[in-house]
Protein backbone atom coordinates (compact mmCIF):
# COMPACT_ATOMS: atom_id res chain seq x y z
CA UNK A 1 0.00 0.00 0.00
CA UNK A 2 1.60 3.51 -0.11
CA UNK A 3 0.90 4.54 2.92
CA UNK A 4 2.71 1.96 5.24
CA UNK A 5 2.33 3.50 8.15
CA UNK A 6 -1.56 4.31 7.80
CA UNK A 7 -2.46 0.34 7.00
CA UNK A 8 -0.36 -0.55 9.89
CA UNK A 9 -2.34 -1.82 13.10
CA UNK A 10 -1.57 0.68 16.13
CA UNK A 11 -1.74 -0.53 19.94
CA UNK A 12 -4.33 -0.33 21.15
CA UNK A 13 -5.96 0.01 25.21
CA UNK A 14 -8.57 -2.43 24.69
CA UNK A 15 -9.73 -2.11 28.13
CA UNK A 16 -9.70 1.79 28.44
CA UNK A 17 -11.42 2.00 24.93
CA UNK A 18 -13.60 -0.40 25.63
CA UNK A 19 -14.98 0.87 28.98
CA UNK A 20 -14.99 5.06 26.89
CA UNK A 21 -17.14 2.97 24.47
CA UNK A 22 -19.57 0.97 27.06
CA UNK A 23 -20.08 4.86 28.72
CA UNK A 24 -21.11 6.69 25.95
CA UNK A 25 -22.93 3.83 23.38
CA UNK A 26 -26.77 2.98 23.31
CA UNK A 27 -25.66 0.13 21.35
CA UNK A 28 -23.73 -2.82 22.36
CA UNK A 29 -19.63 -2.87 22.38
CA UNK A 30 -18.23 -6.28 21.42
CA UNK A 31 -14.93 -7.06 22.71
CA UNK A 32 -12.59 -10.66 21.78
CA UNK A 33 -14.43 -12.21 24.92
CA UNK A 34 -17.79 -11.30 23.59
CA UNK A 35 -19.76 -14.71 23.22
CA UNK A 36 -20.89 -12.73 19.79
CA UNK A 37 -17.38 -11.96 18.87
CA UNK A 38 -16.82 -14.34 15.56
CA UNK A 39 -20.38 -13.52 14.75
CA UNK A 40 -19.86 -9.75 14.64
CA UNK A 41 -16.23 -9.53 12.92
CA UNK A 42 -17.98 -12.14 10.43
CA UNK A 43 -18.58 -10.38 6.98
CA UNK A 44 -20.44 -11.92 3.45
CA UNK A 45 -16.57 -13.03 1.95
CA UNK A 46 -15.29 -16.28 4.21
CA UNK A 47 -11.53 -15.53 2.90
CA UNK A 48 -11.86 -12.55 5.41
CA UNK A 49 -10.79 -13.70 8.73
CA UNK A 50 -9.72 -10.15 10.79
CA UNK A 51 -9.81 -10.11 14.53
CA UNK A 52 -10.72 -6.34 15.30
CA UNK A 53 -9.98 -5.38 19.11
CA UNK A 54 -13.63 -3.65 19.73
CA UNK A 55 -16.65 -3.58 17.71
CA UNK A 56 -18.95 -0.98 17.94
CA UNK A 57 -21.77 -1.97 17.15
CA UNK A 58 -23.89 1.98 16.69
CA UNK A 59 -27.82 2.11 17.51
CA UNK A 60 -28.04 5.50 15.64
CA UNK A 61 -26.07 8.88 14.89
CA UNK A 62 -25.50 9.91 18.21
CA UNK A 63 -23.57 6.23 19.02
CA UNK A 64 -21.74 7.31 15.79
CA UNK A 65 -20.62 10.67 17.13
CA UNK A 66 -19.39 8.83 20.36
CA UNK A 67 -17.53 5.99 18.71
CA UNK A 68 -15.66 8.49 16.74
CA UNK A 69 -15.06 10.37 19.72
CA UNK A 70 -13.48 7.76 21.30
CA UNK A 71 -11.59 6.87 18.00
CA UNK A 72 -9.86 10.38 18.65
CA UNK A 73 -9.07 9.70 21.98
CA UNK A 74 -7.52 5.90 21.55
CA UNK A 75 -6.45 6.54 18.00
CA UNK A 76 -6.95 2.91 16.70
CA UNK A 77 -7.09 1.81 13.51
CA UNK A 78 -10.93 2.49 12.30
CA UNK A 79 -13.17 0.30 9.76
CA UNK A 80 -16.66 1.14 8.86
CA UNK A 81 -18.89 -1.50 8.46
CA UNK A 82 -22.54 -1.04 6.73
CA UNK A 83 -24.00 -4.31 5.09
CA UNK A 84 -20.49 -5.65 5.20
CA UNK A 85 -21.04 -7.73 1.48
CA UNK A 86 -18.13 -5.98 0.03
CA UNK A 87 -15.35 -8.63 -1.90
CA UNK A 88 -12.03 -7.00 -0.03
CA UNK A 89 -14.10 -7.28 3.53
CA UNK A 90 -12.61 -3.45 4.55
CA UNK A 91 -15.40 -3.18 6.77
CA UNK A 92 -13.27 -5.04 9.64
CA UNK A 93 -9.90 -4.70 10.54
CA UNK A 94 -7.19 -6.10 12.65
CA UNK A 95 -6.61 -5.01 16.04
CA UNK A 96 -8.81 -2.03 15.76
CA UNK A 97 -12.29 -0.74 16.09
CA UNK A 98 -15.23 -1.26 13.90
CA UNK A 99 -18.08 1.02 13.70
CA UNK A 100 -20.22 -1.30 12.72
CA UNK A 101 -23.92 0.50 11.11
CA UNK A 102 -25.26 -2.68 10.26
CA UNK A 103 -28.15 -2.25 12.72
CA UNK A 104 -29.21 0.97 11.96
CA UNK A 105 -32.24 0.14 10.05
CA UNK A 106 -35.19 2.00 8.44
CA UNK A 107 -36.59 3.28 4.86
CA UNK A 108 -39.09 6.43 5.06
CA UNK A 109 -40.28 6.70 1.14
CA UNK A 110 -42.27 10.25 0.43
CA UNK A 111 -43.92 8.90 -3.08
CA UNK A 112 -45.20 12.39 -3.78
CA UNK A 113 -41.48 14.17 -3.83
CA UNK A 114 -40.09 10.54 -5.14
CA UNK A 115 -37.37 10.31 -2.77
CA UNK A 116 -35.92 7.73 0.12
CA UNK A 117 -34.38 8.42 3.31
CA UNK A 118 -32.56 4.99 4.17
CA UNK A 119 -30.19 4.16 7.54
CA UNK A 120 -26.81 3.24 6.87
CA UNK A 121 -27.59 -0.48 7.64
CA UNK A 122 -30.19 -1.40 5.12
CA UNK A 123 -29.77 -3.62 2.27
CA UNK A 124 -30.69 -3.36 -1.62
CA UNK A 125 -33.20 -5.93 -0.89
CA UNK A 126 -34.74 -4.12 2.30
CA UNK A 127 -34.76 -0.73 0.40
CA UNK A 128 -36.21 -1.98 -2.99
CA UNK A 129 -39.16 -4.25 -0.90
CA UNK A 130 -40.10 -0.48 0.73
CA UNK A 131 -39.78 2.01 -2.19
CA UNK A 132 -41.54 -0.77 -4.55
CA UNK A 133 -44.68 -0.46 -2.56
CA UNK A 134 -44.84 3.30 -4.61
CA UNK A 135 -43.67 1.44 -8.53
CA UNK A 136 -40.63 3.28 -7.43
CA UNK A 137 -36.46 2.56 -7.13
CA UNK A 138 -33.33 3.95 -6.91
CA UNK A 139 -30.81 2.21 -9.30
CA UNK A 140 -28.98 -0.56 -6.73
CA UNK A 141 -26.69 -3.43 -6.79
CA UNK A 142 -27.30 -6.98 -8.65
CA UNK A 143 -27.62 -9.10 -5.26
CA UNK A 144 -30.46 -7.96 -2.70
CA UNK A 145 -27.83 -8.71 0.16
CA UNK A 146 -25.56 -6.08 -0.71
CA UNK A 147 -25.66 -3.13 1.72
CA UNK A 148 -26.83 0.35 0.34
CA UNK A 149 -23.97 2.17 1.75
CA UNK A 150 -20.84 0.34 0.52
CA UNK A 151 -21.71 0.17 -3.25
CA UNK A 152 -23.37 3.78 -3.15
CA UNK A 153 -19.92 5.25 -1.77
CA UNK A 154 -18.08 3.16 -4.28
CA UNK A 155 -20.55 3.92 -7.26
CA UNK A 156 -23.11 1.37 -7.52
CA UNK A 157 -23.46 -0.48 -10.72
CA UNK A 158 -26.55 -2.33 -11.10
CA UNK A 159 -29.54 -3.72 -13.17
CA UNK A 160 -30.91 -0.39 -14.67
CA UNK A 161 -28.26 1.89 -14.58
CA UNK A 162 -28.13 3.22 -18.57
CA UNK A 163 -31.19 4.45 -17.69
CA UNK A 164 -30.89 5.87 -14.35
CA UNK A 165 -27.44 5.93 -13.78
CA UNK A 166 -25.30 4.72 -10.97
CA UNK A 167 -26.28 4.21 -7.66
CA UNK A 168 -24.44 7.19 -6.54
CA UNK A 169 -25.95 9.62 -9.25
CA UNK A 170 -29.47 9.26 -7.37
CA UNK A 171 -28.16 10.55 -4.18
CA UNK A 172 -29.69 13.95 -3.25
CA UNK A 173 -27.85 14.20 -0.05
CA UNK A 174 -26.03 12.09 2.82
CA UNK A 175 -25.63 12.27 6.54
CA UNK A 176 -21.94 11.82 7.46
CA UNK A 177 -20.07 12.49 10.70
CA UNK A 178 -16.90 13.08 9.79
CA UNK A 179 -13.30 13.00 11.92
CA UNK A 180 -14.08 15.93 14.52
CA UNK A 181 -17.40 14.04 15.47
CA UNK A 182 -19.69 17.13 13.46
CA UNK A 183 -22.72 15.93 11.99
CA UNK A 184 -22.77 16.93 8.45
CA UNK A 185 -25.96 17.01 5.74
CA UNK A 186 -23.36 16.79 2.12
CA UNK A 187 -25.51 17.84 -0.78
CA UNK A 188 -25.05 20.23 -3.93
CA UNK A 189 -25.80 23.01 -1.85
CA UNK A 190 -24.02 21.91 1.43
CA UNK A 191 -20.50 20.31 1.96
CA UNK A 192 -20.70 20.06 -1.59
CA UNK A 193 -17.24 18.85 -1.89
CA UNK A 194 -17.81 16.33 0.44
CA UNK A 195 -20.91 15.48 -1.32
CA UNK A 196 -18.62 15.04 -4.50
CA UNK A 197 -16.14 12.81 -2.74
CA UNK A 198 -18.91 10.48 -1.22
CA UNK A 199 -20.06 9.91 -4.92
CA UNK A 200 -17.32 6.73 -6.20
CA UNK A 201 -14.57 7.80 -3.51
CA UNK A 202 -16.43 7.76 -0.15
CA UNK A 203 -13.96 5.28 1.69
CA UNK A 204 -12.43 7.49 4.42
CA UNK A 205 -14.61 10.78 4.68
CA UNK A 206 -16.37 9.90 7.65
CA UNK A 207 -18.96 7.65 8.91
CA UNK A 208 -22.16 8.06 6.28
CA UNK A 209 -25.12 7.09 8.40
CA UNK A 210 -28.05 7.60 6.11
CA UNK A 211 -28.38 8.28 2.57
CA UNK A 212 -31.34 10.45 0.78
CA UNK A 213 -32.13 9.19 -2.61
CA UNK A 214 -34.25 10.48 -5.84
CA UNK A 215 -36.40 7.64 -7.17
CA UNK A 216 -37.20 6.77 -10.55
CA UNK A 217 -41.11 5.01 -11.48
CA UNK A 218 -40.01 0.98 -12.06
CA UNK A 219 -42.11 -1.77 -11.23
CA UNK A 220 -43.51 -3.09 -10.11
CA UNK A 221 -42.59 -5.49 -13.04
CA UNK A 222 -39.72 -5.27 -15.36
CA UNK A 223 -39.40 -6.89 -18.80
CA UNK A 224 -35.71 -8.94 -18.55
CA UNK A 225 -33.68 -11.23 -21.01
CA UNK A 226 -31.72 -14.10 -19.16
CA UNK A 227 -30.99 -16.45 -22.13
CA UNK A 228 -28.42 -19.24 -21.83
CA UNK A 229 -26.57 -20.13 -24.68
CA UNK A 230 -23.80 -23.67 -25.23
CA UNK A 231 -20.36 -23.11 -24.40
CA UNK A 232 -19.05 -24.04 -27.34
CA UNK A 233 -20.23 -21.26 -29.20
CA UNK A 234 -19.08 -18.94 -26.02
CA UNK A 235 -16.60 -16.53 -28.73
CA UNK A 236 -19.81 -16.05 -31.22
CA UNK A 237 -21.96 -15.46 -28.70
CA UNK A 238 -19.52 -12.67 -27.10
CA UNK A 239 -19.15 -10.83 -30.69
CA UNK A 240 -22.89 -10.82 -31.48
CA UNK A 241 -23.56 -9.26 -27.83
CA UNK A 242 -20.94 -7.14 -28.04
CA UNK A 243 -22.42 -5.81 -31.23
CA UNK A 244 -26.05 -5.66 -30.20
CA UNK A 245 -25.08 -4.29 -26.85
CA UNK A 246 -23.37 -1.37 -28.82
CA UNK A 247 -26.29 -0.36 -30.01
CA UNK A 248 -28.89 -0.81 -27.30
CA UNK A 249 -30.90 2.35 -26.27
CA UNK A 250 -30.41 3.91 -23.01
CA UNK A 251 -33.12 1.84 -21.83
CA UNK A 252 -31.89 -1.49 -21.66
CA UNK A 253 -28.95 -2.69 -19.90
CA UNK A 254 -27.08 -5.57 -21.22
CA UNK A 255 -24.94 -8.40 -19.25
CA UNK A 256 -23.29 -11.21 -20.72
CA UNK A 257 -21.60 -13.90 -18.00
CA UNK A 258 -19.72 -17.03 -18.34
CA UNK A 259 -20.78 -19.29 -15.85
CA UNK A 260 -22.51 -22.59 -15.15
CA UNK A 261 -25.48 -23.14 -15.61
CA UNK A 262 -28.42 -22.50 -12.88
CA UNK A 263 -30.69 -25.19 -11.05
CA UNK A 264 -33.51 -23.38 -12.63
CA UNK A 265 -36.77 -25.89 -13.10
CA UNK A 266 -36.57 -24.08 -16.55
CA UNK A 267 -33.46 -25.73 -17.62
CA UNK A 268 -32.80 -29.90 -17.88
CA UNK A 269 -31.14 -30.99 -14.74
CA UNK A 270 -28.67 -32.67 -16.71
CA UNK A 271 -27.15 -29.52 -18.16
CA UNK A 272 -26.86 -27.95 -14.71
CA UNK A 273 -23.50 -26.88 -13.51
CA UNK A 274 -22.12 -27.14 -16.94
CA UNK A 275 -20.12 -24.40 -18.70
CA UNK A 276 -22.41 -21.81 -20.47
CA UNK A 277 -23.14 -17.95 -21.75
CA UNK A 278 -25.36 -16.48 -20.20
CA UNK A 279 -27.01 -13.30 -22.09
CA UNK A 280 -29.47 -11.03 -19.42
CA UNK A 281 -30.43 -7.67 -19.81
CA UNK A 282 -33.48 -5.34 -18.11
CA UNK A 283 -35.46 -3.00 -19.15
CA UNK A 284 -35.75 0.57 -17.18
CA UNK A 285 -39.14 1.02 -18.28
CA UNK A 286 -43.25 -0.18 -18.14
CA UNK A 287 -43.02 -3.99 -19.64
CA UNK A 288 -45.18 -4.30 -22.72
CA UNK A 289 -44.29 -3.89 -26.53
CA UNK A 290 -41.65 -1.46 -26.26
CA UNK A 291 -39.81 -3.42 -23.99
CA UNK A 292 -39.71 -6.22 -25.82
CA UNK A 293 -39.06 -4.57 -28.81
CA UNK A 294 -35.94 -2.96 -27.14
CA UNK A 295 -34.83 -6.61 -25.49
CA UNK A 296 -35.13 -8.00 -28.86
CA UNK A 297 -31.39 -8.08 -30.26
CA UNK A 298 -30.53 -8.99 -26.52
CA UNK A 299 -32.72 -12.66 -27.76
CA UNK A 300 -31.89 -12.92 -31.01
CA UNK A 301 -27.98 -14.33 -30.61
CA UNK A 302 -28.29 -18.00 -31.78
CA UNK A 303 -30.02 -21.04 -30.78
CA UNK A 304 -30.19 -20.74 -27.44
CA UNK A 305 -29.77 -24.02 -24.48
CA UNK A 306 -32.90 -22.29 -22.78
CA UNK A 307 -34.43 -18.78 -22.77
CA UNK A 308 -35.42 -17.68 -19.67
CA UNK A 309 -36.90 -14.57 -20.29
CA UNK A 310 -40.08 -12.64 -19.52
CA UNK A 311 -41.57 -10.21 -17.20
CA UNK A 312 -40.28 -10.63 -13.67
CA UNK A 313 -41.43 -8.64 -10.40
CA UNK A 314 -38.56 -6.00 -10.03
CA UNK A 315 -37.75 -7.00 -6.40
CA UNK A 316 -37.63 -11.00 -7.51
CA UNK A 317 -34.95 -9.84 -10.37
CA UNK A 318 -32.78 -7.98 -7.24
CA UNK A 319 -32.85 -10.51 -5.46
CA UNK A 320 -32.39 -13.66 -8.29
CA UNK A 321 -28.61 -14.41 -7.78
CA UNK A 322 -28.29 -13.46 -4.12
CA UNK A 323 -28.69 -18.09 -3.49
CA UNK A 324 -25.87 -18.08 -6.08
CA UNK A 325 -23.63 -15.96 -3.71
CA UNK A 326 -24.18 -17.66 -0.04
CA UNK A 327 -22.88 -15.97 3.16
CA UNK A 328 -19.20 -17.48 4.36
CA UNK A 329 -18.14 -18.86 0.58
CA UNK A 330 -15.09 -18.01 -0.80
CA UNK A 331 -14.36 -14.83 -3.00
CA UNK A 332 -11.97 -13.08 -4.78
CA UNK A 333 -13.31 -10.54 -7.64
CA UNK A 334 -11.02 -7.87 -9.46
CA UNK A 335 -12.14 -6.06 -12.65
CA UNK A 336 -11.08 -4.13 -15.70
CA UNK A 337 -13.19 -0.86 -17.44
CA UNK A 338 -12.94 -0.85 -21.23
CA UNK A 339 -13.46 0.87 -24.04
CA UNK A 340 -13.71 -1.73 -26.45
CA UNK A 341 -14.12 -5.63 -26.91
CA UNK A 342 -12.27 -6.30 -29.41
CA UNK A 343 -11.92 -9.91 -31.04
CA UNK A 344 -8.65 -10.77 -29.08
CA UNK A 345 -10.11 -9.38 -25.87
CA UNK A 346 -13.08 -11.91 -26.47
CA UNK A 347 -10.84 -14.83 -27.29
CA UNK A 348 -8.42 -13.94 -23.69
CA UNK A 349 -11.56 -14.05 -21.96
CA UNK A 350 -13.51 -17.08 -23.40
CA UNK A 351 -9.93 -19.18 -23.05
CA UNK A 352 -8.83 -17.64 -19.38
CA UNK A 353 -12.45 -18.89 -18.51
CA UNK A 354 -11.97 -22.48 -19.72
CA UNK A 355 -9.16 -22.56 -16.92
CA UNK A 356 -11.30 -21.38 -13.75
CA UNK A 357 -10.86 -23.67 -10.73
CA UNK A 358 -14.95 -24.23 -9.81
CA UNK A 359 -18.27 -24.29 -11.43
CA UNK A 360 -18.66 -20.79 -8.83
CA UNK A 361 -16.24 -19.23 -10.35
CA UNK A 362 -17.17 -16.77 -13.55
CA UNK A 363 -16.50 -13.74 -15.68
CA UNK A 364 -19.02 -10.81 -16.55
CA UNK A 365 -18.96 -8.28 -18.71
CA UNK A 366 -21.50 -5.17 -17.89
CA UNK A 367 -22.46 -2.63 -20.18
CA UNK A 368 -22.11 1.49 -19.16
CA UNK A 369 -22.68 3.98 -21.29
CA UNK A 370 -26.20 5.78 -21.45
CA UNK A 371 -27.29 7.89 -18.02
CA UNK A 372 -23.80 6.24 -16.87
CA UNK A 373 -21.68 8.76 -19.37
CA UNK A 374 -24.26 11.15 -19.52
CA UNK A 375 -23.34 12.68 -16.05
CA UNK A 376 -19.99 14.74 -16.20
CA UNK A 377 -16.39 13.86 -16.10
CA UNK A 378 -15.92 15.45 -12.74
CA UNK A 379 -18.85 16.00 -11.23
CA UNK A 380 -18.82 13.33 -9.14
CA UNK A 381 -15.70 11.41 -7.92
CA UNK A 382 -16.62 8.12 -9.57
CA UNK A 383 -13.81 8.09 -12.64
CA UNK A 384 -14.51 6.53 -15.53
CA UNK A 385 -17.85 7.47 -17.16
CA UNK A 386 -16.47 7.05 -20.57
CA UNK A 387 -15.67 3.55 -20.08
CA UNK A 388 -17.86 1.12 -22.41
CA UNK A 389 -17.18 -2.11 -20.30
CA UNK A 390 -16.23 -3.22 -17.30
CA UNK A 391 -15.03 -6.99 -17.05
CA UNK A 392 -14.62 -8.62 -13.96
CA UNK A 393 -13.16 -11.85 -12.77
CA UNK A 394 -14.46 -13.31 -10.11
CA UNK A 395 -13.73 -16.19 -8.11
CA UNK A 396 -15.76 -18.23 -6.14
CA UNK A 397 -15.28 -21.46 -4.16
CA UNK A 398 -15.69 -23.59 -0.45
CA UNK A 399 -12.81 -25.38 0.33
CA UNK A 400 -9.58 -23.22 2.05
CA UNK A 401 -7.08 -25.88 0.48
CA UNK A 402 -7.98 -24.33 -3.01
CA UNK A 403 -7.63 -20.20 -1.56
CA UNK A 404 -4.37 -20.04 -3.72
CA UNK A 405 -5.19 -21.74 -6.81
CA UNK A 406 -8.85 -19.48 -7.07
CA UNK A 407 -7.08 -16.50 -6.74
CA UNK A 408 -4.20 -17.37 -8.77
CA UNK A 409 -6.82 -17.80 -11.82
CA UNK A 410 -8.16 -14.47 -11.03
CA UNK A 411 -5.35 -12.72 -10.65
CA UNK A 412 -3.98 -14.58 -13.83
CA UNK A 413 -7.22 -13.70 -15.72
CA UNK A 414 -7.17 -9.93 -15.15
CA UNK A 415 -3.69 -9.52 -15.74
CA UNK A 416 -4.58 -11.69 -19.15
CA UNK A 417 -6.60 -9.15 -19.89
CA UNK A 418 -4.83 -6.03 -18.67
CA UNK A 419 -3.25 -5.24 -22.37
CA UNK A 420 -7.30 -4.10 -23.39
CA UNK A 421 -7.94 -2.11 -20.01
CA UNK A 422 -8.70 1.60 -20.51
CA UNK A 423 -6.26 1.33 -17.01
CA UNK A 424 -9.34 1.60 -14.79
CA UNK A 425 -10.45 -0.40 -11.57
CA UNK A 426 -14.02 -0.48 -10.17
CA UNK A 427 -13.48 -0.09 -6.60
CA UNK A 428 -15.98 -2.30 -5.10
CA UNK A 429 -14.51 -5.24 -7.42
CA UNK A 430 -10.61 -4.73 -6.64
CA UNK A 431 -9.03 -7.40 -4.92
CA UNK A 432 -7.86 -7.37 -1.84
CA UNK A 433 -5.75 -5.09 0.85
CA UNK A 434 -2.53 -6.10 -0.62
CA UNK A 435 -4.13 -4.98 -4.12
CA UNK A 436 -5.02 -1.16 -2.68
CA UNK A 437 -0.98 -0.04 -3.55
CA UNK A 438 -0.80 -1.29 -6.81
CA UNK A 439 -5.06 0.00 -7.90
CA UNK A 440 -5.16 2.93 -6.16
CA UNK A 441 -4.59 5.21 -9.26
CA UNK A 442 -6.30 2.95 -11.69
CA UNK A 443 -9.26 3.18 -9.13
CA UNK A 444 -9.46 7.02 -8.68
CA UNK A 445 -7.78 8.07 -12.13
CA UNK A 446 -7.50 12.19 -12.43
CA UNK A 447 -10.10 12.41 -9.21
CA UNK A 448 -6.96 10.91 -7.10
CA UNK A 449 -5.79 14.75 -6.23
CA UNK A 450 -8.57 16.20 -5.11
CA UNK A 451 -9.89 13.23 -3.55
CA UNK A 452 -6.79 13.92 -1.19
CA UNK A 453 -7.44 17.13 -0.61
CA UNK A 454 -11.06 16.75 0.56
CA UNK A 455 -10.26 13.61 2.94
CA UNK A 456 -7.78 16.08 4.59
CA UNK A 457 -9.64 19.15 4.46
CA UNK A 458 -12.25 16.91 6.76
CA UNK A 459 -9.64 14.56 8.64
CA UNK A 460 -6.77 16.38 8.73
CA UNK A 461 -5.43 14.48 11.52
CA UNK A 462 -5.83 10.98 9.33
CA UNK A 463 -8.41 8.90 11.55
CA UNK A 464 -9.98 7.71 8.61
CA UNK A 465 -6.48 7.13 6.50
CA UNK A 466 -6.25 3.49 6.35
CA UNK A 467 -10.04 3.00 5.73
CA UNK A 468 -9.26 5.57 2.64
CA UNK A 469 -6.54 2.92 1.17
CA UNK A 470 -8.46 0.33 1.63
CA UNK A 471 -10.15 -0.94 -2.13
Amino acid sequence: MPDTEAAMPRAVPEEALAHELRSSLHGEVIDRGHPGYDEARAVWNGLIDRHPALVARCSGTADVVEAVRAARKFRPVVSVRGGGHQVAGSAVCDDGLVIDLSHMKGVHVDPAARTARARAGVTWGEFDRETQLYRLAAPGGEISATGIAGLTLGGGFGFVMRTFGLSCDSLRSLTVVTADGTVRTASREEEPELFWAARGGGRGIGVVTSFEFDLHPLGPEVAAVLVLHPYERAEEVLRAWRDAAAVAPDTVTPELLLWSVPADPGVPAELHRASCVMVGAVHGGPPGDDAAAALAPQRELGPPLADLSGTVPYVALQGANTWRFPDGERYFMKSHFMDDLGDEAVRTLVDWYSRRPTPESLIVVRTLGGAVARVGPDDSAFAHRSARFNVSIDAGWQDPALDDTAIGWARSAWDAMKPFSSGGTYVNFAGLGEDAGELRGAVFGSHEERLEHTRAAYDPEGLFRSAAYRP
